[in-house]
């Protein structure tokens, strides 16, 4: 049994399950999931997880992201990106200035409309199954935070950008907006993951790099499942709370930190999540209790 986490630089041209089950297999892993998704246009980090540590997915997936993105001025597309057949062609006289404007309209709290080619589900069906028919459905808009967005490079027409946001903003529509404020129609032609909450793409290894490896390199490059919990408050529990805990009861404990912490037991191992309110833990999302031996 593998618990853990892996760091992966995901190739162009794959998808995220294929990219996982290779490293499935090559590691003799059983359960694995991971903690977001790429595009097969996009490259980057992508955080695969093992056994106890897909516990914890849903955590990560809420985390902020840091992305590498290239904006093709002047063309917009049918899927928002350079996959699409393009829609539109205009001339592109916009200066690097005009680029920086743009840009810091989008900075804060912007509303965005999921696009048609999106994993998004109308009545059980993902909308991209549905744009593939032709069809078009609405989409409420959805407020999501833009922390950090700056111009790295601009030759026009193509602009590269760093953008930090928060989960649930789609990179290709806010291309897309980008290229709407400018005047100039924009698509995404371009994207790379560079971090994912405190995780960066720099720390990861190559999917050839893995292939290359024998089998205890690779298991050395497994992140402990509590490095995911590192950014919150600990809480320590002895024997007897832990049982507690473990049968579903709240814990009253003095000096909690309000909202969710990592839980550990006797001789710090890991428990799981916890969420204090007014000085009450309760159980959140646990780990197995450790084999003995």
């Amino acid at each position: 049994m593998i618990d853990g986490a892996l760091l992966l630089d995901k190739p162009l041209g794959v998808t995220s399950n294929f990219v996982l089950q290779k490293v499935k297999r090559l590691l003799a892993a059983g359960k694995a999931g991971h903690a977001g998704t790429l595009d097969p246009l996009a490259s980057g980090l992508l955080i695969a997880l093992f056994g106890e540590a897909t516990k914890f997915a849903g955590m990560l997936l809420d985390s902020e992201k840091e992305y590498r993105a290239t904006l093709k001025l002047g063309e917009t597309t049918a899927t928002g990106d350079a996959e699409g057949k393009v829609l539109q062609s205009r001339p592109v006289n916009a200066t690097r200035q005009d680029v920086e404007q743009a840009l810091s309209r989008f900075r804060g709290e912007i509303e965005q409309v999921p696009p048609m080619h999106s994993a998004l589900k109308r009545d059980g069906v993902p909308l991209y199954k549905l744009a593939r028919r032709g069809e078009s459905v609405e989409r409420a808009p959805r407020r999501v935070r833009i922390l950090e967005i700056e111009l790295l490079e601009y030759r026009n027409p193509l602009a590269e950008i760093r953008v930090r946001c928060s989960k649930g903003t789609y990179v290709r529509t806010l291309a897309e907006d980008i290229g709407a404020a400018l005047g100039t129609g924009a698509h995404l032609a371009g994207l790379r993951r560079t971090a994912s909450g405190r995780f960066r793409v720099e720390d990861a290894v190559a999917l050839p790099a893995l292939e290359a490896m024998t089998a205890e390199e690779r298991r050395t490059r497994l992140l402990p499942v509590d490095s995911l919990l590192a950014q919150l408050p600990r809480v320590e529990l002895d024997a007897a709370a832990e049982v507690r805990l473990r049968n579903g009861q709240a814990l009253e404990i003095s000096a909690l930190p309000e909202g969710v912490s990592a839980v550990y037991g006797p001789g710090g191992v890991l428990i799981g999540l916890g969420r204090a309110e007014s000085g009450t833990l309760r159980p959140l999302r646990l780990t197995q209790v450790p084999e003995k031996g």
